[in-house]
């Protein structure tokens, strides 16, 4: 499949790994204001559908990885933040909160390689994504309350499944910034790197992910989804089925094969 048009991001595919880099610095890539919510959506769509993608690295160009919502329209009360109360909860439900809809149900995984701060709507995008790799030079923030609003594209709900409900109540109601190397000690990060590192290691754990058979990276993650929010008798109908369909692959035949000749796989998603 062709790679989607992008207008404030851009979109690479490599080795089975799709690179989206947030392009509008200008504005510390705020998700209100520009088109990166729809050029995400469009992103993942595409990578849903692409036989080609097996792991998407999200990440920003500039000083920050995302700044959230465009304070200045806030200010101002113009796009998502214009209009009536009826008029603004429709923009959050038809905007941005189509965001976390999509990450959470992506097929592939995804990896936010933080380069810089990630505040508000910044922190729970990166939230919403599987692995979190950070730059030494990232904040994190769930800073919502310091502009008297609430964390309106679902972050209360990422957050606490990642660090625990105290913890998350203790930085949504402060809203205090956290350096990388305590958002790591949290488990909000799974690793800090140097800056000129934080990229080619994002690579790395994702093209160990894309060296896997694709089938399977797809069918696991999606399973990983669904343990989240399924009863135990249901989820282990659903790994047996799972587990049907990848006995049945051809990659699946292929990495016995390997393993059994101590040799790498070659995989073709079939």
């Amino acid at each position: 499949m062709a790679l989607p048009l992008l207008t404030d991001a851009t979109l690479e595919l490599d080795d089975r790994v799709a690179t989206l880099t947030f392009r509008r610095n200008d504005v510390r890539n705020a998700l209100t204001g520009t088109t990166l919510v729809d050029d995400m959506l469009a992103a993942i769509c595409w990578a849903n559908r692409s036989p080609d993608v097996s792991v998407m690295i999200i990440t920003g160009d500039g000083a920050a990885f995302s700044s959230g919502g465009n304070v200045k329209e806030m200010q101002e009360r113009r796009g998502t933040f214009a209009g009536s109360t009826i008029q603004i909860q429709e923009n959050y439900r038809r905007g941005i909160q189509q965001l976390p809809l999509a990450l959470h149900t992506a097929e592939i995984p995804l990896i936010a390689a933080v380069n810089g701060p990630a505040v508000g709507a910044g922190l729970d995008l990166a939230c919403m994504c599987d692995l979190r790799i950070a730059s030494r030079t990232a904040l994190a923030g769930e800073t919502f309350i310091n502009l008297g609003i609430i964390p309106g594209d679902g972050g209360a709900w990422f957050l606490q499944r990642l660090i625990g409900y105290q913890r998350a109540a203790e930085l949504t109601l402060t809203g205090r910034m956290l350096t990388a190397e305590e958002a790591v000690q949290l488990g909000l990060f799974l690793e800090v790197v140097e800056p000129d590192a934080l990229l080619p290691r994002a690579r790395e754990l994702a093209r160990q992910m894309a060296a896997k058979p694709p089938r399977a990276v797809r069918l696991t993650k999606r399973l990983l989804k669904l343990a989240q929010r399924t009863e135990l008798n249901d989820f282990l109908d659903l790994c047996a089925a799972f587990q049907a369909m990848a006995h049945h692959t051809d990659d699946h035949l292929e990495a016995v094969s390997a393993f059994l000749e101590k040799r790498s796989g070659t995989y073709t998603g079939t």
